[in-house]
């Protein structure tokens, strides 16, 4: 499941929140960083997706409330993949869409369909949301990993490697 809370990090384990929205084409493209850093660090870090939908990205937070079921249901991460690997289709087909990913994962499409209509994320999305606003997130996808802001949106160059330089540092490596 995914925690909201940035004091919910196992001891000694550094956080890295991944501020990002299912409908933006630049959290795609920085999957494979994303992919790159789950890789690298295991449970050596504490990878956590957070919302932050953007209003020009109509499925955005439907999008965001998918995901945490997604997480619920234990396929976080699987899940968010699919979703932004098709970041068009969820343009076109809405909704619709966020529900037949999760039944293509073999994922209970139905409570997904239940909860994108009875609306027990929106809590959560909307946490994340004026969190991210209050610490200066403008834009997806950006991180954050101990207390630095490192913006992806304007430019991924370099990112991955400076996330890991401060990774390394805290994890002493």
């Amino acid at each position: 499941m995914n925690d909201a809370s940035p004091a919910s990090a196992p001891q000694g384990r550094p956080a890295l929140d991944v501020w990002c929205e299912l409908q933006c084409p630049d959290c795609r493209t920085a999957l494979d960083d994303v992919r790159a850093l789950r890789a690298r660090y295991g449970d050596r870090i504490d990878l956590r997706l957070r919302h932050f939908p953007l209003e020009k990205h109509k499925h955005a937070f439907a999008g965001a409330q998918a995901a945490e079921e997604a997480f619920e249901q234990g396929q976080g991460w699987p899940y968010v993949e699919a979703v932004l690997g098709r970041v068009e289709e969820l343009d076109r087909k809405g909704e619709a869409f966020l529900v037949e990913v999760a039944r293509e994962l073999g994922l209970d499409a139905e409570e997904f369909d239940t909860a994108l209509i009875d609306g027990r994320h929106i809590l959560i999305v909307d946490a994340d949301q004026a969190e991210g606003k209050a610490i200066g997130v403008t834009g997806t996808p950006t991180y954050v990993i101990d207390g630095e802001r490192l913006d992806g949106g304007k430019s991924q160059d370099g990112l991955r490697e400076r996330v890991e330089e401060i990774a390394d540092r805290l994890l002493g490596s």
